[in-house]
């Protein structure tokens, strides 16, 4: 055991030290008076004069033991009490046995034992909880030149007492005038010591009442009509407010004033926290080596980030671009501190790549989220769907069976439900592929899900764009609708329906609980008034008609899949029955191969409606 000896050069530990031997002292004395009534008799006071001596050597050496005196008590917390609680209790343990063994407890009143436990730990924690107030007082004299911001927190249940907690632990630079909550039921009571002061109506008067500088939203879960009234309600007070993220989104788990951020779009849409079984998470990707296709994208990079966090043995990053490559390795290594990852830059229909990758590193865990998605870029180059996200999936289960990969899992996409484009059709064609390649060692599964917000190519970023530069804002169609979540969400759910890959036979379509679907027209106006301005007067919105392949809404089942609940509560499975078979797949495959070498598109929609029957083209 490492000794926790303190500096002996620092005179703060003479200070401390020469204290707590008048503590011990006095306690044992006190322990006395309140046994004999603060009559003690004149044999008593010798014994507790004999036994003195040997209570200061035993405590001073629990103390100098455990490191009680390497602290700064300016500090002092709730832990720290702990620790002083369980080292007082092994200095009166070590204590009675010296006495037992010693005098064996003749003429020696049992009592002063626990009275003596419970005065030192009370002067002992007192002594220290006054040094923490004297210099917090003290600082804030130091200070009270400073002007300390005065904050309001929305909120009043877990969110808010961490960040409730966090602000009166900090009152050099803060103070807090309350909460404000809907319910009615906490109004009136306290948080920290501030009151919850009522709901979002007195919000105002309470801003300008207090000279309120900053608003912290704190509320773990809420619809998006409850934070659009929220963000409403802070807008018209006029003062600047921030939004503590969801814990899903704080890495280290560790709530703070640093990670409150401005109120993006993703806090209007709503979407309650994800709960992960790590357990079952942990099962199938701890020590493993896990091999990630596009871990440059949007969704690949995240995989990544997210599996990190369950301590993989080794990952396999394969992307065909070499700066989303090098992006993703550097965050690895320098951010997240992670090493044990290879590198390989190449496309997934180099079959010879993909077999050497997986015979070099035999990984047992895969996640293929390698693929082009952009509905109009794919209808104008319809084969390059074809190579990329038909052959290139191909290559990499192919590879994944051959080399014995226990689990693969295809990032998929609700525009595989009854696709009106190509890349919709592509990813279908993926879809059926992965079912007709269950069976051979290796557990197939897919996850469908609808968009994310802020991936490369979305919408969000775009308008972002169009509104700082004044707009206009240009929407499709004013009845346009879109499923969304955030990319960290739509990640976690990803690995958490692969570890539900375990209950079920292979081939499974995993499908994620998306929410309602969105406006289009709607997410423009939310993202223009979150820039300050108002929508149709200050950025116009306008309307430019349906893109090539483009549809007015997304589903996420098609006709003939019937949908099962699965044990957590935002993922879905496919209860269907149908398997694509390899041998036809194969045989349209070659023909879909043949099309797009001769970059024939017509040709490449009329096989793909015949693969997909559910496939109509667009007619935009």
């Amino acid at each position: 055991m490492k000794l926790n000896l303190p500096n002996l050069r620092n005179v703060n530990f003479y200070v401390m030290f020469i204290a707590d031997m008048l503590i011990f002292t006095l306690a044992l004395l006190l322990s006395y008076s309140f046994r004999f009534d603060f009559n003690i008799p004149a044999p008593f006071f010798m014994q507790f004069k004999g036994l003195l001596k040997y209570v200061l050597v035993f405590k001073a050496l629990a103390f100098v033991f455990f490191g009680l005196y390497r602290g700064m008590w300016r500090y002092t917390s709730v832990d720290d009490f702990w620790k002083l609680l369980r080292i007082t209790a092994v200095q009166n343990l070590i204590l009675i046995t010296f006495v037992l063994f010693r005098f064996s407890f003749i003429g020696v009143p049992r009592s002063i034992f626990v009275i003596d436990w419970v005065l030192t730990l009370l002067f002992c924690s007192g002594l220290r909880l006054s040094i923490r107030a004297f210099y917090t007082s003290s600082e804030g004299l130091a200070v009270s030149a400073v002007p300390r911001k005065t904050v309001l927190v929305v909120g009043g249940g877990r969110a808010a007492e961490r960040i409730g907690r966090e602000l009166a632990s900090n009152p050099v630079q803060y103070r807090l005038v309350g909460f404000l909550d809907d319910d009615k039921a906490k109004v009136g009571r306290t948080i920290h010591g501030k009151p919850v002061l009522g709901g979002l109506d007195i919000m105002k008067h309470t801003v300008d009442s207090e000279e309120v500088d900053e608003i912290f939203i704190a509320v773990s879960e809420a619809s998006g009509e409850q934070m659009r009234m929220i963000a409403d309600a802070c807008k018209g007070t006029g003062v600047p407010y921030k939004i503590l993220p969801a814990m899903t989104e704080i890495m280290d788990g560790k709530v703070d004033i640093k990670a409150l951020r401005d109120v993006d779009y993703l806090d209007l849409l709503g979407r309650s926290p994800v709960s992960l079984d790590t357990k079952g998470i942990e099962g199938y990707l701890t020590g493993q080596t896990v091999l990630v296709t596009g871990c440059g994208g949007s969704i690949g990079s995240e995989l990544c980030r997210q599996i990190v966090r369950f301590r993989p043995g080794h990952i396999v990053l394969v992307d065909s671009g070499e700066y989303n490559l090098y992006q993703i390795q550097m965050e690895l290594h320098h951010d997240l501190g992670f090493t044990n990852y290879s590198t390989v830059l190449g496309n997934i229909t180099d079959s010879d790549l993909m077999a050497k990758t997986f015979a070099e590193h035999t990984p047992s865990v895969v996640f293929h989220a390698a693929a082009y998605k952009h509905v109009p870029m794919l209808e104008r180059n319809p084969w390059q769907a074809v190579r990329n996200n038909i052959l290139g999936s191909r290559t990499v289960m192919e590879a994944a069976v051959e080399s014995g990969v226990e689990r693969f899992v295809v990032v998929s996409t609700d525009k595989a439900v009854r696709p009106t484009n190509v890349m919709g059709a592509s990813k279908r064609v993926t879809e059926l592929l992965m079912q007709s390649m269950h069976g051979h060692g290796t557990r197939f599964m897919a996850v469908r899900f609808g968009n994310v917000v802020g991936s490369s190519g979305s919408v969000v970023p775009l308008f972002r764009r169009q509104i700082e530069a004044g707009g206009p804002v240009t929407v499709t169609h004013p009845d346009v609708t879109r499923y969304f979540m955030s990319i960290s969400e739509a990640s976690q759910l990803i690995l958490q329906a692969g570890s539900m890959g375990e209950k079920g036979t292979g081939g499974e379509i995993f499908v994620l609980d998306m929410g309602i679907p969105v406006k289009i027209a709607d997410m423009a106006r939310d993202l223009i008034r979150l820039s300050g301005k108002e929508p149709d007067v200050d950025v116009e919105i306008a309307f430019t008609g349906l893109r090539e392949g483009e549809k007015l809404f997304e589903e996420l089942i098609t006709e003939g899949e019937g949908i099962v609940r699965t044990e957590h509560e935002k993922i879905l499975v496919l209860g269907t029955d149908c398997c694509a078979s390899a041998d036809s797949l194969d045989g349209e495959i070659a023909a879909l191969l043949h099309a797009a070498e001769h970059y024939d598109g017509d040709t490449i929609r009329a096989i793909l409606m015949r693969v997909v029957p559910e496939y109509i083209p667009a007619e935009n």
